[in-house]
């Protein structure tokens, strides 16, 4: 289901991505702080362990994800406290699904596309893992009609970071302030 069901502020979400051949990757916890005319916003607080297989990590630092209402895409913001370069870091992906498995716990399911969009302080706005994505498209045979929408979404998405576009206006930093709170 694209929408979550009855979600209430501090609840427990756990982002789950896998790719498109049903292999794990990232899991994310973090705490509903609601929604608005963008998507769902999920708080991402430092020192939460992360995971995937082959890497394991304790945060250094916050993060907001947002979960877009519409879009093959989910995006995680990054403020001055994250000690890395990233600011806006985008994920292409597909298959949005919220499942309620426990009454005040939710996991978010994704598949992970390979292509990113990126905003760096060093390096601006970029695109990142091209290379991976034109491989697991023959290896895990991406279909023609998901890799030409990737590729769009991928390239409206470029522009929509780069411009500073609605949600990557600064948005995220309300969100940020009631995460905190």
């Amino acid at each position: 289901m694209r929408e979550p069901d009855s979600l209430q502020p501090g609840e427990l979400v756990v982002s789950r991505n896998r790719k498109w051949d049903g292999s794990a990757h990232w899991v994310v916890p973090g705490r509903y702080l609601g929604e608005d005319q963008h998507g769902w916003w999920i708080f991402q607080p430092a020192n939460e362990f992360c995971s995937r297989p082959g890497a394991a990590f304790y945060t250094a630092s916050d993060a907001v994800l947002l979960v877009p209402r519409t879009g093959e895409f989910v995006v995680t913001f990054y403020d001055d406290t994250y000690p890395g370069d990233f600011r806006v870091y985008v994920d292409l992906a597909t298959g949005h699904e919220w499942r309620r498995i426990k009454p005040d716990v939710t996991e978010f399911h994704v598949i992970d596309m390979d292509l990113d969009v990126i905003r760096s302080v060093q390096r601006g706005v970029f695109v990142d893992d091209e290379d991976e994505f034109a491989a697991h498209r023959l290896r895990m045979e991406y279909p023609e009609t998901l890799v030409r929408a990737m590729q769009a979404e991928c390239d409206a998405l470029f522009l929509a970071v780069k411009g500073q576009d609605a949600p990557f206006d600064g948005t995220d930093t309300i969100w940020f302030t009631r995460g905190r709170a």
